[in-house]
């Protein structure tokens, strides 16, 4: 009997024990799993206008999965990209500086207008030296993937370079040949007939979310679309056709098309991470590179568009969704940029800048959190080119926007708050805040390096013979 009582009470302390250490363990599994930085999915489209969502404003290109998302974050009403054409923007994102800093200022390999001016010797590809978003995150164990457009540089300077552990379309071009297959992109050797690049795109983010479910992943999803070539789906085609588009603003049937297709590829997105039962642990960005181009789209309200210094060439849509700390269907009308990108995503991983990098973007998290506003005095841009219009800088502060127009010096004054579509120049009614607003665009292109145009001695020659190129074109 007693050693049956012994027994007994061996049995019950063992379990017990067990108990304790059954509870040890699922309490350590459950920090394991709080502790798990969250995935970030940054979706990047080309060339698409402020105006081009439905969410901000459109009512004929059809977006109902970029609505829900922004129906499930904050939609951003100011936020800017660093430049108005493509490779500089992108260079902003993945490295939280000004396209003027990395002397990185117009799209690779860039325009061939010269007018009273000449560019200066810029940058043509992503300085390896940098350290990239994906660098910085892979050194906190994340799996990074990049999907689409690179445009930041040749073979020597393609995204395995950057810190990307996968690689799928992304080179030097800034658009590909053809969006069916083949597409004639470098790196792509395998399609099907009728395939199309942003379904296969959309397929290759998916199979790396799927091969990455159980670790932290950072995933950059830049999509080819929706810049020229315009080519579509002929079924999307011929129902917006259908459909009776408007004379005049936007009403290109296949870009439209294109939109959409873009539209279906974000619903897919979410709908696997939602699939895989991560999405409540994923922070999803989306943005595009520049406004959309003015001779495909409208971006009314806003002025002009792509390569000009207008808001229709630098505004974006901007929507940021983070589970359970951005309040579903917010809005934030305080201005951001895509430098802002690069802080923002290490603060949600839980990491510090290198102190190397030191990028000139802040954290938008107190934005996100509705904790905080972000402390900043004015946003900058310069873009010493010609592209759709001449070379210059300009600078927003408040509510304050001026343009300086580099080849006469010429200033255009803005209030955006009164004036968004940027029809009323106040530089000659306001001259002392035109002036103000100059010298602080001045000091900061001192204080970053900014690199500035100068004068073209073969200015009479040019302007004679318009399609002469440049000496030392190609």
């Amino acid at each position: 009997m007693n050693v049956n009582r012994r027994d007994f009470l061996r049995r019950i302390a063992a379990t017990t024990l067990g108990l304790a250490a059954g509870g040890r363990f699922l309490r350590s599994a459950a920090a394991a799993a709080a502790a798990r930085r969250p995935n970030i999915v940054f979706i990047l489209i080309d060339d698409l206008g402020w105006h081009d969502v439905g969410c901000y404003g459109s009512r004929i290109y059809h977006t109902p999965n970029i609505d829900r998302l922004a129906s499930q974050g904050m939609r951003f009403t100011d936020g800017y990209a660093a430049c108005p054409v493509c490779s500089p923007t992108r260079a902003s994102i993945l490295t939280g500086k000004y396209p003027a800093r990395l002397h990185l200022t117009d799209w690779i390999p860039g325009s061939r207008r010269w007018g009273k001016l000449r560019p200066p010797e810029w940058t043509k590809y992503m300085p390896l030296e940098e350290v990239t978003i994906a660098e910085a995150l892979k050194k906190a164990g994340y799996a990074c993937g990049h999907v689409g457009k690179w445009h930041l540089g040749g073979p020597k300077y393609r995204p395995e370079a950057q810190g990307f552990d996968f690689n799928f379309a992304g080179d030097h071009r800034g658009q590909p040949p053809s969006y069916f297959w083949p597409y004639r992109i470098p790196n792509v050797k395998t399609g099907k007939p009728g395939e199309y690049l942003t379904d296969r795109s959309t397929d290759e983010a998916l199979g790396f979310i799927e091969r990455n479910k159980n670790r932290p992943f950072f995933l950059y999803f830049a999509h080819y679309a929706v810049h020229t070539p315009l080519q579509a789906k002929k079924e999307k085609i011929q129902k917006y056709l259908k459909l009776g588009l408007p004379p005049r603003g936007q009403n290109n049937a296949t870009y439209a098309a294109m939109i959409e297709s873009v539209d279906e590829s974000v619903g897919r997105v979410v709908a696997k991470l939602d699939e895989l039962g991560i999405a409540d642990n994923t922070v999803i960005f989306f943005m595009s590179d520049n406004g959309g181009l003015h001779r495909v789209t409208s971006n009314a309200p806003l002025r002009a568009g792509k390569g000009t210094l207008y808001e229709g060439g630098i505004r974006e849509p901007w929507i940021v969704k983070w589970p359970g700390v951005v309040e579903p269907g917010s809005t934030c009308s305080v201005p951001v940029i895509s430098t802002d990108f690069y802080p923002t995503i290490l603060e949600i991983a839980g990491l510090k800048p290198d102190p190397k990098q030191a990028p000139d973007g802040v954290s938008i998290v107190p934005l996100l959190k509705q904790t905080g506003t972000i402390d900043r005095e004015a946003l900058y841009w310069h873009y010493p080119h010609y592209h759709i219009g001449p070379p210059g800088g300009a600078i927003r502060c408040g509510d304050w926007k001026l343009i300086e127009y580099y080849e006469d010096g010429r200033l255009e004054l803005y209030n955006l708050r009164n004036d968004l579509s940027e029809k009323t120049n106040l530089a000659a009614r306001m001259p002392q805040k035109a002036a103000e607003l100059r010298k602080k665009l001045d000091s900061w292109r001192k204080a970053v390096g900014a690199q500035m145009p100068r004068p073209n001695p073969n200015y009479r020659r040019d302007k004679k013979n318009p399609r002469r190129r440049p000496p030392g074109r190609k």
